[in-house]
């Protein structure tokens, strides 16, 4: 709820604290910081070296074979596009709903969108044998083909979550070239006077993005469903036990949504102890989140025992040996661990107060998107190491899957690369919307445009 209007002299001296706190994140500069990049560079780089010795090579280099042509990449890509429908639920749904609490974290849910569905991208590419050839998707791809669908849903997606954080990030770009201090570095402030776009702070301006805004937000719902749909349609249009089932569009969707709702609490408290947010980042945010995590992680319980109870109730024989092998095989601990860890324990802590707190709930939520992830590789190689037809004649090493050192190397790039590209939009731009958070304390967008005197 906005606060009563203040007086001018009182709405400047809050400005000045608000954006103090707000671009601490941007002036920020110590050796902790500079050790964080390097560690992502080198690991990041590390990856890089594992991928140019793939193209050299070949696929071989992979764990993948004729029966499990799919692996960790293609889990490693499930999982980044389920992170970033965090946007779509975030950013837009509680945005329409005029949910107040979702505003200070909208920022957060963008910066994860952005980079992991940037990396999810990325992944595909890389899991190619022949990536020079990408281009032929769009200039030779078949709409007919699942996967020209697929390609063309990331990519409007990810321009779609750029604009949906850049327009509202306008109106701050100019508040810091207009108000911003000493110490912020000249070349972060160039940057910030050309993305303002000459920023006025006029009503026509703020009509303009609050028009441009819920127009955004409207386009993201179904293109947010689409990516994470037809991702599942990859797998449900086969016949494959494991993916053979009608509910992997609205399962993908919430799955997505519990693995979002995780990284988001995690991000938030990383900036509220790192940066110093707890008056911004309050108990409160992390209240609510925890509530919203316990229902999507509810409904997303309900589509897991929906997608193993109805197969386990026919045990046809193909079925059979896919269950047998998730629940007493040689994938029971990951799938119990995913399942308890991930879900079930979650569930019942999440219930209480106490586990809705800052720290409790980042704890359990590492757990959640640790467990998230075992979730996408269960989904995906298991299924592919029961074909129906006999497997023969055929290595020992063709009929089971485990990622190579190569493969391990990639998917630790891809998760530091999105940490790098999270990491570098906090330092170049405030982690919170300023302008929005200003308008609820009763600040005048007159006081906003004034430059600093």
């Amino acid at each position: 709820m906005m606060e009563k209007t203040k007086s001018p002299e009182e709405s400047r001296k809050l400005l000045d604290k608000i954006t103090f706190d707000l671009t601490r994140s941007i002036v920020k500069r110590d050796e902790l910081t500079h050790f964080w990049y390097f560690i992502l560079i080198m690991f990041a780089a590390v990856g890089l070296w594992g991928w140019g010795i793939q193209i050299r090579d070949g696929l071989g280099v992979t764990g993948m074979r004729d029966y499990v042509s799919w692996g960790m990449y293609i889990a490693n890509f499930v999982f980044f596009v389920a992170v970033s429908l965090i946007g779509f639920l975030i950013s837009s749904s509680l945005q329409l709903l005029k949910i107040s609490w979702s505003k200070p974290i909208s920022r957060v849910a963008e910066q994860i969108a952005i980079a992991a569905v940037a990396l999810a991208g990325i992944i595909i590419v890389m899991d190619m044998g022949r990536p020079d050839r990408f281009l032929n998707v769009f200039l030779h791809g078949r709409f007919a083909s699942p996967i020209i669908w697929d390609v063309t849903v990331v990519t409007t997606y990810l321009t779609i979550s750029v604009l949906l954080y850049y327009i509202p990030l306008i109106p701050d770009l100019a508040l810091l070239r207009d108000r911003g201090g000493d110490d912020i570095p000249k070349w972060k402030m160039q940057i910030y006077k050309i993305l303002s776009l000459g920023w006025k702070g006029n009503d026509k301006q703020y009509k303009l993005v609050a028009h441009s805004m819920r127009v955004l937000m409207i386009l993201i719902l179904p293109v947010g469903l689409s990516i994470h749909t037809v991702t599942s349609w990859l797998f449900a249009a086969t016949l494959r036990s494991g993916w053979d089932t009608t509910i992997f569009g609205p399962y993908f969707v919430a799955g997505a949504f519990v693995a979002g709702a995780a990284a988001v609490v995690i991000l938030m408290y990383a900036y509220r102890v790192r940066y110093r947010l707890s008056d911004y980042f309050e108990e409160l945010h992390f209240d609510y989140m925890g509530k919203l995590l316990v229902f999507v992680c509810l409904v997303y319980l309900y589509f897991n025992i929906n997608e193993f109870w109805v197969p386990a109730y026919k045990m046809k024989t193909a079925e059979g040996i896919h269950l047998r092998t998730l629940f007493t095989g040689s994938y029971a601990p990951m799938f119990w661990s995913a399942q308890m860890l991930g879900l079930i324990l979650p569930i019942l802590l999440m219930l209480f107060r106490f586990f809705r707190k800052p720290l409790p709930l980042t704890i359990i939520s590492v757990f959640v998107l640790i467990a998230s992830w075992l979730k996408r590789y269960i989904i995906v190689v298991p299924t592919l190491e029961h074909p129906f037809l006999p497997v023969q004649n055929v290595p020992d090493y063709f009929k089971h899957y485990s990622p190579t050192s190569i493969e391990i190397m990639i998917t630790i790039f891809s998760f530091m690369a999105a940490l790098l590209i999270i990491t570098v939009l906090a330092k170049m731009f405030p982690v919170i919307t300023i302008w929005e958070y200003a308008e609820e304390k009763g600040i005048d967008k007159e006081i906003l445009a004034e430059p600093k005197k």
